[in-house]
């Protein structure tokens, strides 16, 4: 009777140095950016130990709904949604032409393209509740400064990445066309807008998704929408008022979420 050979099993790696080294790489950075001394961060944490109670029963209402609210929630909500709605269609409808001017393959003039660009990141380095604030002050309280706000905003993200999906496209279509002798406008409508609609399409609706969710904080400055309410509930520190609201956004924001992973597999 043979007995079956024994296989030589490798010794487990040694992994204790590198999980001291992250552990330490960690303690070093905590240490530096929590201590005001080194440039960190103060934290005081006698003042957080002293809070703490008030925090917590803060929380604690947020778990007890106040569903008496509700009916003072649907006309400000549909104004968050209207608000969401028209800054995406008008967005969308401005990104269309600044995509093909930002990327590189439908835009081969470099200082147009540059120029473009340059605006586009002033405009997306500046936050959304900065523009919400000066519009207030410019046109007034209501939904307008919110849905220049929200066109702003999307048009910093949509652009961005629909030109980085064109410049990573495939070009090659586009220089059969200039050797076939079509204008640079022919050719983006006829190779680069079809390749870019995929990205184009879930990158709407990826900023629809985000504008009911902006919607609501824009109007804490007065820019309309829920975010009114929200503002209202809070200065009188109704928190249980407040975690019907949160709810009821949830559901919307959900909802829309459902709705736009069906339209992109529509799409596809």
């Amino acid at each position: 009777m043979t007995t079956a050979p024994q296989l030589d099993i490798p010794p487990r790696p040694r992994t204790w140095p590198r999980r001291a080294l992250i552990a330490g790489a960690v303690l070093v950075v905590t240490v530096l950016t929590t201590t005001p001394a080194l440039g960190g961060v103060e934290i005081d944490l006698d003042s957080i130990a002293r809070n703490w109670g008030n925090g917590a029963s803060r929380i604690a209402m947020l778990f007890q709904p106040d569903w008496s609210i509700l009916p003072r929630t649907w006309e400000p909500m549909l104004e968050t949604l209207e608000m969401a709605l028209i800054g995406t269609a008008v967005s969308a409808a401005l990104a269309i032409p600044l995509s093909l001017w930002a990327a590189r393959p439908t835009n081969p003039g470099n200082p147009l393209r540059m120029a473009v660009r340059f605006v586009l990141n002033v405009v997306r380095a500046v936050p959304d509740l900065v523009y919400a604030t000066i519009l207030v002050a410019m046109v007034g309280v209501g939904a307008l400064p919110g849905i220049i706000t929200l066109v702003l905003f999307d048009l910093g993200i949509v652009v961005k990445l629909v030109s980085e999906a064109i410049d990573s496209s495939d070009s090659s279509y586009m220089e059969a066309g200039r050797a076939a002798g079509g204008t640079q406008t022919q050719i983006n409508r006829v190779t680069a807008l079809p390749q870019a609609w995929p990205a184009f399409a879930s990158q709407v609706l990826y900023s629809l998704e985000l504008n009911v969710r902006v919607s609501a904080i824009l109007g804490l400055v007065g820019a309309g929408g829920i975010g009114r309410l929200i503002d209202e509930v809070r200065g009188f520190y109704r928190y249980d008022a407040l975690s019907t609201i949160i709810l009821l956004l949830l559901v919307v924001v959900i909802l829309i979420e459902v709705a736009s992973n069906y339209l992109r597999k529509r799409l596809r």
